[in-house]
């Protein structure tokens, strides 16, 4: 690492730092805080999706895959452009009318306080685990090629990232995702540029190699579930990002945070329409590596024994002084986007989704206290799981990751339920989340041949990709089958299911061509 490459880190973590500061005094409310008081601008929540759906281990991950094998990984970004078109009109006003804050208050709204605080407590562990495994994984790249301290990358890019998230709240988080949004289609655009211009090796010659080889499949068209082909792909990114979209507390705070409903709409298509491009610029990259190492004559180094090191590899061993600083800053700021992210929305549900269940009556002013004091310990947290994962090499929390994702899935069936099925209660709820975790129990620990539990011939036989799917359609209709043989909730209110939503829309939208009519 050149001192200019470290310059150039500095400056962006200085500059996240000042952006924190600026909005700094503007926190006076819960809504303010967690919302930014609904006054973002589309363009601006759009961006802020880009950057918390883009992670740092999409910078390591994509064009790691296209390095050792195509572009199968891509297939499920397509199915997050046809989810988003297909279901953001409607679920986004939906969601912008019927909760205040929490998007698991919906769930408390059709099926009582215990499936919101499930709800909620299931995205809290999938995501609190997942903050202490990207920043140990970021850390140990950048470690790798750089020599510095593991332990000191994890605290100092956390305690940037708490801090100024403690002082800005979610509109702290907004502007600096967009500054990263910037930052990384700049990175991606320099890499591309530099791998095509390169002396070594030829444009044309890179693609016609890349062709020859498939290296730009999307996978295999066989309808098999035990590999990851492309349906089992299709399958996956369906419901994972139908889950994202519609249970998942970072992407609904950013609909709820934009100014209108057709703001919040712009902003969405905007942050959908850039995501499949910049994966795909990732894939791009990790194929024309490949090209390069084989055309170039230039060999890796035998401490490179996986993929997803050779981009990290790259970036310091042939980008110019300067320019792997830009593009490691980026990296920097996708882990730091995230974990900021993350960390506001866990302030958000654990104010939104326990605090205030348990404590009614209390001020504004002592939520607003208890959802920064939150931040802080969540962030702490997360420093402290991604410091175990580095001191054991990840081998000490296996037990707990297998157990967050058991308990993290099921979200998106368990809104399918509630929206589509005015007969769906309380009782249909619970009976389809308990069949969810029981199956997902299984197919979690059969896994691989049963490398945690195994059962020979009754182990899970297909892939991973394909259990939250599964388990999502298992929750569904169990919900479905219960609904089927017990009466209509009394408590139930039509307009929160998606017929009464409609109908609600339309009643709406005749009485203002009444109105424009008697005017």
């Amino acid at each position: 690492m050149h001192l200019a490459d470290t310059l150039v880190i500095a400056a962006y973590l200085v500059l996240l730092v000042g952006v924190g500061i600026r909005v700094a005094g503007r926190q006076k409310t819960t809504d303010a805080y967690f919302v930014a008081e609904r006054s973002v601008p589309g363009w601006a929540a759009g961006l802020s999706l880009l950057a918390t759906i883009i992670t740092s281990v999409t910078f390591i991950a994509f064009p790691g895959a296209a390095y050792a094998g195509d572009w199968n990984l891509l297939v499920p970004g397509i199915l997050f452009v046809f989810v988003i078109l297909s279901i953001g009109p409607v679920v986004v006003p939906f969601f912008r009318h019927v909760v205040s804050m929490s998007v698991y208050e919906y769930f408390g709204k059709r099926f009582g306080p215990a499936v919101r605080m499930y709800s909620s407590f299931a995205f809290a562990a999938g995501h609190f685990a997942k903050m202490g495994f990207v920043f140990y994984l970021l850390a140990l790249a950048v470690a790798g090629f750089t020599g510095w301290s593991i332990a000191l990358l994890i605290a100092g890019l956390g305690i940037i990232t708490i801090f100024y998230t403690f002082i800005g709240g979610l509109r702290a988080v907004i502007w600096t995702d967009v500054v990263q949004g910037f930052l990384l289609w700049l990175g991606i655009a320099v890499t591309i540029v530099l791998l095509l211009a390169s002396h070594h090796a030829h444009p044309a010659a890179m693609f016609r190699l890349i062709a020859i080889h498939r290296k730009m499949s999307l996978g295999s068209m066989s309808f098999d579930l035990t590999r990851s082909t492309f349906w089992t792909m299709v399958l996956y990114g369906f419901f994972f990002y139908l889950q994202k979209y519609t249970a998942d507390q970072t992407v609904v705070q950013r609909y709820l945070a934009a100014r209108s409903d057709r703001s919040a709409l712009r902003g969405i298509a905007l942050g959908a329409s850039l995501c499949l491009p910049v994966w795909t610029a990732f894939m791009l990259i990790g194929s024309l590596l490949w090209a390069f190492y084989r055309l170039s004559g230039l060999a890796l180094p035998s401490s490179i024994t996986r993929a997803d090191q050779v981009f990290p590899y790259y970036m310091v061993s042939q980008m110019p002084v300067g320019v792997a600083g830009l593009f490691l800053a980026a990296l920097f700021g996708a882990a730091m986007s995230m974990l900021a992210s993350d960390l506001n929305c866990l302030g958000l549900i654990l104010v939104e989704d326990f605090y205030s269940h348990f404590f009614p009556h209390h001020s504004d002013a002592r939520r607003l206290r208890f959802g920064k004091l939150a931040v802080v310990l969540c962030g702490l947290l997360a420093i402290l799981v991604a410091l175990r994962l580095a001191s054991t090499h990840g081998s000490a929390l296996a037990l707990y990751y297998t157990a967050t994702a058991i308990v993290a899935g099921g979200l998106a069936g368990l809104f399918l339920l509630a929206f589509l099925t005015p007969r769906a209660g309380r009782r249909a709820a619970i009976a389809g989340i308990f069949v969810n975790l029981l199956f997902t129990a299984y197919a979690t620990l059969t896994l691989d041949g049963g490398k945690l539990l195994n059962l020979h011939r009754f182990n899970y036989p297909w892939s991973e990709y394909t259990i939250g799917a599964f388990g999502n359609l298992l929750l569904l209709a169990t919900g479905l089958l219960f609904a089927a043989f017990s009466p209509q909730p009394q408590s139930f209110a039509s307009q929160h299911t998606l017929w009464g939503w409609l109908a609600l829309r339309r009643q709406s939208g005749l009485q203002s061509v009444e109105l424009g009519d008697t005017q």
